[in-house]
């Protein structure tokens, strides 16, 4: 009994012993730690500030994008982002509670405000182990309206986040110019919001700003403790940018896209409008395009077609040979040349002129620009000299970037090392060029030599300090001299201004303004890598300017591939934009228009009842076009009657009393078919638009009234392919008549 006794109390010692030694240690911890402040190297002091020290960001606000004007263009806007505290611990007092009490009552309510149905809400208010809930895409962006009266509701537990949005109040609007603001990784929700495409893009350094900081102590949760204070960095705010972009000259683009899309439905349409004094793009807009809140549309179109992508630009490039000819003094509007087919040495296959290598027969140079003909340009390469023709390009900057502030910019590329390409390159096929090229370039012509920089960055604003960065207008270049150039503008008012069935601009004449350029019909590479085939498949363009002699606007129009109707040239599509867009920019300019020079009429004599002699000796000393119908030798008729007015050379035509006939009314109007139809009391059906391109009662034959008169009518650019063509297959039936010979068809 006394040995357990012994044993239980060598235990207790022991015991005693090791609680002590325990106890002691604790002590000696205790005094070190208050005494040092410090555990494991760690000061203490600071570990508890920096549990209840919190910071918060202060984010920057974006800067925002004006128009020329002043007027927004894209801005940041306050939204809300919705969300529930669960947590019960929120709650101190059950009268007041932080929390989301009443999970079933509060999703009823908030799914009159936001797009989730209640059943997913209620889900979303009763998940267990969660401090607080959002609500997803349907939380988002909510506006300041809604955010009242959800707030009106006095909700326990609803909060609201506040955060801010890109918000573009116009729309589709230059949208590949501006760009769109995004996350930076499209699928991940935490990386940062970046400028994406355009200017958002461009201009991402100056934009974004900097963000500030508030820091303070706070309790678990994150609230301020009382009388704590915050110490607050404020945020330095992006630069807000003014464009060059005139909002009502953009407006008349989109407005005409629109119009030309829904008609023709084409792949690809862009314009450009810009000032060639100073360089400045004053409107630039293209299709496909994409909604930049929404970005819907945004899969068909990625690029910026004006400065991202190269293409062969076709017979407009011939407005920057014709300058380098009439700067080397090599042009000469009087000469003639032979058109049609041009050869290169060494190369079998000739340069065709348009109309399938039938020509014009001799031609002067002048004509050969009115008529866009290849071979005139071809030509003119032998006399200008290649390595000259290389040097110019040079120095109208193609294949050289432009700078003009955009992403992705494209430089194109000049194809000149075979003896083809360099023919070629005169009227703009294998090498290519960017839209904005073309109006740098173009600026040389309208602005007496000088060319200009294109940009689209008026200046910059820093909201911090007012500090202003302004873009200079820039001249890069004097490819040629004034003298040339107001040359070059007077050959090129001679494309818009000439007759219908010469010149090939004739549609974008508007009367007042002297519109001065070139069309261009330009052949698509296929993925063979040969041209693709098929009226519609061609870009389609004009570049004008007008004033002629003071230019102010240039316009570039390029249409590729719209689905044009039958008899349909692609001209039509490429007048509806450039025509309204350049007369209502120039107007709204107020450039007023010249005084029309005053036509000169002449009023209808009677000459019924005149033998045929004095009747045409009468009218040619009217100035009057007189076409006879019949044999007779009395004028029994006529149309226009006595006392009307007609314009100088316009037709008058007169029946006979006898054998009455219809002539050859090939390449007339409309207009003079149905003065015909009516002295001869016809029936007339009339098919397509233009002018006569066939008739189906054979001239100077007989015909009785009531006869059908049938005429199709085309417009006077296909006529005169339509002609070419046979002339052509004529020319190939002569030098090949075996290949003429019939054969029994192939079962």
């Amino acid at each position: 009994m006394n040995k357990k006794r012994i044993n239980i109390n060598r235990g207790a010692g022991v015991l005693f012993l090791i609680f002590g030694l325990l106890f002691f240690i604790i002590i000696v911890r205790f005094v070190t730690i208050q005494v040092t402040g410090e555990a494991d190297g760690v000061v203490l002091a600071a570990k508890a500030a920096k549990q209840y020290l919190r910071s918060d960001v202060i984010e920057a606000k974006r800067g925002t994008i004006y128009d020329d004007k002043g007027e927004v263009i894209a801005e940041d806007v306050s939204s809300y982002s919705l969300a529930a505290i669960l947590d019960k611990r929120m709650t101190m007092d059950p009268k007041n509670p932080h929390h989301v009490a009443d999970p079933q009552m509060t999703a009823e309510k908030l799914s009159q405000y936001i797009n989730m149905p209640q059943e997913d809400i209620y889900k979303l208010l009763t998940k267990k182990g969660v401090f607080q809930v959002e609500f997803g895409k349907a939380g988002k962006d909510i506006s300041y309206n809604t955010k009242k009266k959800i707030e009106a509701l006095k909700l326990p537990g609803i909060i609201f986040i506040p955060n801010s949005k890109r918000f573009y109040p116009n729309g589709i609007f230059a949208s590949h110019l501006i760009g769109y603001y995004a996350l930076k990784n499209g699928d991940d929700p935490n990386s940062k919001m970046v400028g994406k495409m355009g200017v958002e893009k461009s201009l991402e350094k100056y934009l974004e700003g900097t963000n500030g900081k508030a820091t303070f102590k706070g309790d678990l949760w994150g609230y301020l403790l009382p009388g704590a204070k915050k110490q607050v960095q404020a945020p330095k705010n992006g630069d807000n940018v003014y464009l060059t972009i005139d909002k009502k000259i953009q407006i008349f683009i989109e407005d005409a896209l629109n119009k030309v899309d829904k008609k023709y439905k084409p792949k690809k349409m862009m314009v450009i409008v810009a000032d060639p004094k100073t360089g400045k793009i004053l409107g630039m807009g293209q299709r496909p395009t994409f909604e930049p809140m929404t970005r819907e549309g945004i899969e068909k179109a990625w690029q910026n077609e004006a400065v991202e992508t190269s293409y062969e630009p076709g017979s407009v490039m011939k407005i920057f040979t014709l300058a380098t000819a009439v700067q080397q003094g090599v042009f000469n509007p009087n000469d003639t040349y032979k058109s049609g087919r041009f050869y290169v040495k060494g190369v079998p296959r000739p340069i065709k002129d348009w109309n399938q290598g039938a020509g014009w027969g001799n031609i002067t140079f002048l004509e050969g620009l009115q008529r866009s003909s290849n071979v005139a340009f071809a030509t003119l390469l032998d006399k200008i000299g290649q390595d000259t023709f290389r040097t110019y390009l040079d120095r109208f900057h193609f294949g050289q970037p432009t700078n003009i502030g955009l992403p992705n910019e494209a430089t194109g590329k000049i194809l000149y090392n075979w003896p083809i390409e360099k023919y070629t390159t005169t009227f703009g096929q294998g090498t290519t060029v960017t839209a904005v090229q073309m109006i740098q370039a173009a600026t040389a012509i309208a602005n007496d030599g000088k060319m200009m920089k294109p940009y689209v960055v008026d200046k910059l604003v820093n909201p911090n300090n007012g500090e202003v960065k302004e873009t200079k207008p820039e001249v890069v270049g004097n490819p040629i001299s004034a003298t040339t150039a107001k040359q070059v503008r007077k050959y090129l008012r001679k494309v818009v201004s000439g007759k219908e069935n010469v010149a090939t601009g004739t549609v974008y004449n508007i009367p007042g303004y002297e519109v001065t350029g070139k069309t261009g019909t330009a052949q698509i590479p296929g993925p063979n890598g040969q041209y693709l085939e098929g009226a519609e498949n061609y870009l389609f363009s004009f570049l004008g300017m007008a004033p002629e002699k003071d230019p102010k606007l240039i316009v570039y129009v390029a249409i590729q591939q719209p689905k044009l109707a039958e008899n349909e040239s692609g001209s039509k599509p490429v007048q509806m934009i450039f025509n309204p867009v350049m007369k209502n920019s120039l107007q709204y300019l107020n450039i007023k228009p010249t005084k029309s020079t005053v036509t000169k009429t002449a009023k209808v004599p009677d000459v019924r009842n005149l033998n045929i002699t004095d009747a045409q000796t009468k009218l040619q000393d009217s100035g009057l076009q007189v076409v006879v119908l019949g044999n007779g030798t009395t004028i029994s008729d006529q149309l226009p009657v006595k006392g009307s007015a007609l314009i100088e050379g316009e037709k008058i035509i007169l029946k006979t009393d006898r054998n009455p006939s219809v002539p050859n009314m090939v390449n007339w109007s409309k207009r003079d078919v149905l003065k015909v139809a009516n002295l001869l009391d016809l029936k007339l059906n009339m098919t397509g638009n233009g002018y006569v391109a066939k008739q189906n009662l054979t001239p100077n034959s007989p015909i009785k009234e009531g006869d059908l008169l049938s005429v199709n009518l085309l417009p006077m650019d296909k006529i005169i392919e339509q002609k070419a063509k046979k002339a052509n297959q004529k020319k190939l039936d002569k030098n090949n008549p075996s290949e003429n010979s019939t054969s029994p068809p192939l079962d």
